[in-house]
């Protein structure tokens, strides 16, 4: 399909930045499929983008399992408080399926490796 054509078949209520998140997510679901994801994550991701994500996942990680307060987070992974807020707030938006998904994920899987 045309660039013009997709442009076409927007609808109002969706912006080109939202367009454009959804065309990188299936590419990247794409890449992983045919074994080039991390490939692709490292073209489109600076070291800096890539160690920001990581930081997002310990701080996911650490608030599903609910074991730090947050200022103890904060002083663990060296970040802002307002790093550690957004995170949170994300959780807070989460559906029950994704939150479900996430601690399948992220702790069963840790807990299991670690015995």
């Amino acid at each position: 399909m045309s660039t013009e054509a997709m442009l076409m078949t927007i609808s109002q209520d969706t912006t080109l930045s939202e367009l454009d998140w959804s065309r990188f997510v299936e590419l990247l679901a794409q890449a992983f499929t045919s074994g080039q994801g991390e490939a692709l994550l490292n073209l489109m991701l600076t070291s800096d983008e890539r160690q920001a994500y990581s930081t997002r996942l310990c701080i996911i990680e650490e608030l599903l399992r609910n074991q730090l307060s947050q200022r103890q987070l904060k002083e663990q992974l060296g970040v802002g408080i307002a790093t550690i807020t957004r995170g949170s707030n994300g959780l807070k938006s989460a559906s029950p399926d994704l939150l479900s998904w996430l601690r399948e994920q992220l702790l069963c899987k840790k807990d299991e490796s670690a015995d």
